[in-house]
């Protein structure tokens, strides 16, 4: 059963999963007509003025120098991986390549979660197993064509995602939207200078602008929810949760780009669904 204290941190990471599985979606999309890292920098234009803005809308208090600098340095790596990432989901099916970067981006984390704060119930880590399978059952490789396009990619990419959970971790008490806000403008220097070094100025259409910014508020949204929930709870908890958010790619994939969602694929999402209360409790 959930009790009082633990409801919070699961909700944030449910909105979390939400809203980030959304933004994979719409910025892999738009980066199936444009270059990556533009579309990247739209997003985090977008993601930064939103937060920042409502970060100093409802006076919410500044944070100090530690706060700022790891939530910049979260932004940063999470920057340069969200970039990689959508460049591996253009020209791999999202279906596979998100939950390969998820899968990795949790499994760091959740171990360093281990050692700070103590093993979980027993409940919890069969939640925590059920999670990993889940996601392993819908990154499944289903036939013998080699390795898959954009499978390097996601790895690179999940390697960054680790590195945002734990500096995110480490930047403390600062309040969500600063530090989802921080992050963003970190982000937006990082992939600014890669679009420029490499001159990568491909021309957006109006729609592609649109769905960038819409990701951009989607994925800062989904980073101030998973703050909360690393506030309010355990590390590992709010991180393999709001990591299962490949289930809510991979639905939309299926749903409005008819991606073949297979048996196998459907058992892992239904596994992801029954880890979820098993990690609250």
């Amino acid at each position: 059963m959930v009790t009082n204290f633990q409801v919070a941190p699961l909700a944030f990471s449910l909105l979390a999963t939400v809203t980030w599985g959304m933004s994979d979606f719409t910025g892999g999309f738009a980066s199936r007509r444009s270059n990556a890292f533009l579309v990247t920098t739209i997003t985090h234009v977008s993601g930064a003025a939103l937060m920042l803005g409502l970060g100093a809308l409802l006076h919410e208090p500044f944070p100090s120098q530690h706060g700022i600098a790891w939530s910049m340095a979260a932004g940063t790596l999470g920057g340069l991986a969200l970039a990689i990432f959508y460049k591996a989901l253009a020209i791999g099916q999202m279906g596979l390549t998100a939950p390969v970067a998820a899968l990795l981006g949790a499994a760091i984390p959740t171990l360093v979660g281990i050692v700070h704060d103590g093993w979980p119930g027993k409940i919890t880590l069969i939640g925590f197993l059920l999670a990993a399978i889940g996601i392993w059952l819908i990154a499944r490789v289903e036939n013998d064509s080699g390795r898959p396009a954009g499978l390097g990619l996601a790895v690179l990419s999940g390697l960054g995602f680790a590195g945002f959970f734990l500096c995110m971790r480490e930047a403390g008490e600062i309040h969500a939207l600063w530090a989802a806000g921080f992050a963003r403008v970190a982000s937006l220097v990082a992939t600014s200078m890669i679009v420029v070094t490499t001159r990568q100025f491909r021309p957006l259409a109006m729609a592609g602008i649109g769905l960038g910014v819409l990701a951009g508020f989607l994925d800062s949204t989904g980073s101030a929810m998973f703050v909360r929930a690393s506030q309010s709870g355990r590390l590992d908890s709010a991180v393999v949760i709001s990591s299962l958010y490949p289930a809510i790619t991979v639905l939309l994939a299926r749903l409005l780009l008819h991606e073949h969602l297979s048996r196998w694929r459907m058992i892992g999402l239904l596994a992801a669904l029954i880890a979820v209360p098993m990690i609250a409790v």
